[in-house]
């Protein structure tokens, strides 16, 4: 695989024994381009077109999303990391709630931590997209949707601004559908499909596809 395709990827853990090991297993990967923190300074410091050049994700292991755990996140924003795929041991409703308000687009326990799903999540992460196991998505979506009904609905805090289209993608996105399975269920080319998502998490402000169907549901657009 040409050096220009591969996904550059900074790994960040609390805990050496599991730093060395994902190093480890990443750096035998073609489709991987490990990055140091002095390549990560040297990035920032270089005036590369944010649009076109691979964006940097960062794999970051942890216990548990404490406090510590949340440095370690904000940090990789700081450094340059645009999307960031988080492996937890323990991954609580409001541990997955703050990693989705944080711009995790990928979350895997550490038990099912394989190479290859890593790679997997790291793969998805650069091309846009989310994933979450099922049963944390099932609850992530149970969690916003409480706050939208218990919080903001008695208060009045909703919203409204997306398009028809715009609904619609995030519904399916919501129902855990791909990219490919989108825009076949709506007769859309994957790009336009991309195209859709890219503006709404633009317009918004929001860091992923996560991101976007937390914030539609919790504001009450969909």
């Amino acid at each position: 695989m040409p050096t220009q395709q591969r996904i550059p990827v900074w790994v960040k853990s609390l805990d050496p024994l599991s730093q060395v090991g994902l190093v480890h297993a990443l750096r035998q990967r073609p489709e991987i381009a490990l990055l140091t923190d002095a390549d990560l300074a040297a990035r920032q410091g270089q005036s590369t077109d944010q649009h076109t050049a691979p964006p940097v994700i960062a794999l970051i292991a942890v216990d548990s999303l404490d406090s510590a755990a949340v440095q370690v996140l904000r940090s990789a924003t700081q450094r340059g990391c645009r999307r960031a795929v988080l492996i937890g041991s323990t991954i609580d409703d409001d541990a997955l709630m703050a990693a989705v308000e944080l711009g995790v687009s990928g979350v895997l326990r550490r038990t099912e931590a394989t190479a290859d799903r890593i790679v997997h999540l790291l793969k998805s992460a650069a091309a846009g997209d989310a994933s979450l196991p099922p049963d944390l998505l099932g609850r992530l979506l149970g969690q916003v949707s409480r706050v939208q009904r218990h919080v903001l609905a008695p208060r009045g805090l909703s919203h409204t601004g997306l398009s028809d289209r715009e609904t619609q993608v995030l519904q399916l996105v919501a129902d855990g559908k791909d990219t490919q399975e989108i825009a076949r269920e709506l007769s859309y080319s994957e790009r336009t499909v991309k195209n859709v998502l890219h503006d709404v998490t633009s317009r918004l402000q929001l860091r992923n596809r996560s991101h976007a169907v937390a914030y539609a549901l919790r504001e009450g657009l969909i």
